[in-house]
């Protein structure tokens, strides 16, 4: 059996990166595009974050198109179907990487808090799925951003695990029926990187540190080392990959902490 050539790792025809201007997301445009690939990184509410990361695509020569649309209800759903309409390259497959989530116990989670977390986190990635199965052709590919909260319990993050539980479900199941036309559907399930989202997160500059201090590399994993392995699930060295979900977090979720 031969080795993968360079050329299966490149990235030809557009992707759409939902939540991709900022964290993850915008490591995951930067790295596509700079492979080769059309990006259109969709995006909600931040639009000095947008415009820095087409400022910079610009200047350094990478294709990346904006989509600012809210995944959340048909009209920007037909915002994102719009844009990519308008795309000359074809489409090969979506990243799914926005998301939302209240923090907070479960004893003090609302329906509301559990619904609008399911609406984004898993409703967008079905609605996306259904949306676009008849424009991908058979080599393309998807991966849902999901993280070890959906196997694992982590505090104060029952919203946003059940919703990612529920992503993993969801995914693996169109992994196998969309199979036999050529389309591989994967997840990946970073561990703690240092992104803008620890803001948002109770005592999240002390729970980053501690998953730094926790980690047999000594150190967290970056957004651009994710990206890379997205990268890979998407690229044609990962043919024979479907339906697996694949972690990432430099091996801290393989030590049993005492």
């Amino acid at each position: 059996m031969s080795l993968p050539s360079m050329g299966s790792f490149n990235l030809p025809g557009t992707y759409l990166i939902t939540g991709g201007t900022r964290g993850l997301g915008r490591a995951i445009s930067i790295d596509f595009a700079s492979s080769g690939a059309h990006v259109i990184a969709n995006y909600i509410r931040n639009e000095a974050a947008a415009n820095e990361l087409k400022a910079m695509a610009d200047q350094q020569g990478l294709p990346v198109e904006l989509c600012r649309a809210d995944l959340t209800n048909p009209d920007g759903l037909r915002q994102v179907e719009a844009t990519l309409q308008q795309a000359t390259v074809p489409l090969m497959g979506f990243v799914h990487c926005a998301a939302t989530g209240t923090h907070r116990p479960a004893s003090e989670l609302t329906a509301r808090h559990l619904e609008w977390t399911l609406k984004l986190n898993t409703g967008a990635f079905f609605d996306l799925a259904k949306m676009l199965m008849p424009r991908l052709s058979p080599g393309s590919s998807i991966v849902a951003v999901s993280s070890p909260g959906a196997a694992r319990v982590i505090p104060n993050y029952a919203a946003v695990g059940a919703s990612k539980g529920a992503l993993e479900s969801l995914a693996r199941h169109l992994a196998v029926e969309l199979a036999p036309r050529g389309i591989r559907v994967n997840i990946i399930a970073p561990g703690a990187i240092a992104t803008e989202v620890w803001k948002a997160i109770p005592e999240g500059a002390a729970k980053l540190a501690d998953a730094e201090k926790r980690s047999p590399m000594g150190r967290l994993v970056t957004p651009e080392e994710v990206a890379k392995a997205v990268h890979f699930l998407c690229s044609s060295a990962a043919s024979g990959i479907n339906g697996q979900t694949l972690t990432i977090d430099g091996g801290t979720g393989i030590a049993a902490w005492c």
